[in-house]
Parts: C-alpha cells; structure tokens; sequence
C-alpha cells in the first residue's frame, strides 16, 4: 500500500507539473503578448482546462494529507509561508482572469495580477523543490528550520529557473493551440527561452557541486540516472529543431519530456526517501487500515474517473483556439 500511494502521489505532482505549468507558463508570458487581440488568444486557448489542471494540486495534498500525514505536516511546517502565498497567488490569478473579460477602464489592473499570480506561484514552486534537494533542518523528525528556513541562494536559483521552464512549456502550448501573430510570438521566443533554460540547469548543476549536495552522492551510487538527463538534453535538441521547422505542437511535447525527464531524476534520486534525506516511504506511511480505506475511494473511483475526465476535456478542445471566441 505505501508504494502504491507513493507512485499515485508522483503521478498526480507530475501531471499538476506539466498541465498546470503550461497554463503558468502562458500567464508569465502575457505581459509581452504583442497586443490585445493576442492576449485574448493566449487566454482562450487555456480557458477551457486552466482551472481543471489545478485539481492535480488538490489531488496531490490530499494523498499527502492522508497516506503520508508526516511529510504532509513536514512540508507544512517547513513551508507553512511559501505555499500560503503561492496559494494567493493562484486565488488573484484565477480572479485577474475572470475579471479581466469584464473590465474595460481596470483591465491593465487584471492583467498584472494574472502575470504576477503566474510568476510568483511558479517562483514559489520551484524555490520549494530547491529546498527540499539541499535538504530541510529536520531533527528528530520534525522541521527546526524556522519560517524562513527554507530560503537560500540554491532554492531561490530554483525559483528562476522554474519560471522559466514553465515560460517555455506555455510557449510550446500556444505553437500547438494558437494561430497567426500569438504562434509567430511562441515561435520567436521559445529558442531564446531554451538557452535561458539550459543556461540555468547548468548554473543549478554548478551551483551543487560548489554545495557538495547529498543528492550527488546518489547520482555517483545510481550511474544509471545518467539515462534521464540524457533524455532531457534529446528532447531539448527536439524543440530546437521543431521550432526552427515550425513544427506545431512538437515544441510542447519536447518540452514536456524535459520535465519528465527532470522529475524522473529527481525521483529516483531520492528514493526510498520521500522528504530527502531523512523521511522514507514506510517511515511516513499512515496505518494499513488508512491507505486500505483510502484505496477503495480515491484510488478505485477518484482518481481514474479525475484522469478520464482530463482526458475527455483536452480531447473535446483539442483545435486550435479561435482569438475572436468570447470566454465565456
């Protein structure tokens, strides 16, 4: 049972990753949206499945909430005040985004809090991951680290580069759901992102050997997960070559593979260790009867009736948008 809620728990982080991280990747790239027309392109060809993909992140808490109740208070205890902001971020972006189809004197208003929503909960995430790979002041199992405990330049380092992964993901959904100058605009952008991107995954790998990280010594142990960054670095070849090809869509599913890539790595790298390196899988699971009960729930009906119905939405809005559609 806990190794079937710990392979849940990844698939649902993963799937909030790539689906909820497009649409932040389009909201981070709006502001340079080359006019309005173009901004209501960008927000058409997310509005149908935006607010959808972040019931993976409610998924994902609610797993941790229940089959693995120490992480959960772990992690909260560590990032009790990121994840509060990250999740008024997330209310002011879903917020900017209704309001902004509304508002004609304050649109400007609306459309700073969707780009803002969009940076500061990519931020937010990707300062939380770097965190936890330099590892959390934990003793005796709980977090000693203070409230801002989890703050260093190598998390923060992990917050940009995050909001530019996610940058490059939008750019590839727009290639592949928008036409005309928004798809021109994704076209343009994405090689400048890649390179921005790579730079950063460079200066992040530089950054932990100057650390002496403890996730490097598992690298050193596991050889073999020399195998997923290889596959990372092919799939950034393939959104060079898409792009310079003008290749729809191919851009978004490269980049895609990027991140799987980086969540495998990360994964792996921290097995059997759910909050690295001091909490596992079985240390943190919740009783037999728990993750039982939980099963017959969630896992039976929730879960694979949440991934059908995702599936039957992006299916049915699977054409390109159309930029004189009204939201609503």
């Amino acid at each position: 049972m806990p190794t079937f809620w710990a392979i849940y728990l990844a698939i649902a982080l993963l799937l909030y990753v790539l689906l909820d991280g497009f649409d932040l990747g389009v909201g981070i790239l709006f502001g340079a949206a080359p006019n309005e027309t173009a901004k209501r392109n960008m927000l058409t060809s997310v509005s149908p499945v935006w607010d959808g993909n972040e019931t993976w992140l409610v998924i994902s808490a609610t797993i941790l909430w229940g089959a693995f109740p120490v992480v959960y208070s772990t992690l909260l205890s560590a990032f009790y005040l990121p994840m509060l902001v990250m999740l008024a971020a997330l209310i002011l972006r879903g917020v900017a985004f209704e309001f902004r189809y509304k508002s004609t004197r304050l649109r400007w208003v609306w459309d700073c809090g969707f780009i803002g929503g969009s940076y500061v909960a990519s931020f937010v995430q990707g300062t939380a991951v770097g965190a936890m790979v330099q590892e959390l002041a934990i003793k005796n199992g709980q977090y000693v680290g203070g409230s801002f405990g989890w703050v260093s330049g190598f998390a923060l380092l992990c917050g940009v580069g995050l909001c530019l992964g996610y940058a490059l993901l939008g750019a590839g959904w727009l290639t592949y759901k928008t036409a005309d100058d928004v798809r021109d605009f994704a076209y343009l952008i994405i090689p400048r992102l890649l390179i921005c991107v790579l730079i950063f995954l460079a200066a992040i790998f530089a950054y932990s050997l100057h650390l002496r990280l403890s996730v490097l010594q598992r690298w050193l142990d596991r050889p073999g997960l020399v195998v997923f960054p290889l596959i990372g670095f092919a799939a950034a070849i393939g959104v060079w070559l898409s792009t310079k090809h003008r290749q729809d869509g191919i851009p978004f599913m490269m980049t895609a593979i990027i991140f799987i890539a980086a969540f495998l790595t990360l994964a792996m790298s921290f097995l059997p260790y759910m909050v690295p390196f001091t909490i596992t899988i079985a240390d943190a699971a919740a009783p037999h009867s728990s993750l039982a009960f939980m099963f017959w729930g969630a896992g039976v009906f929730i879960l694979p009736m949440t991934v059908i119905y995702t599936t039957i939405v992006y299916r049915v809005f699977k054409c390109k948008s159309d930029p004189a559609a009204r939201y609503h």
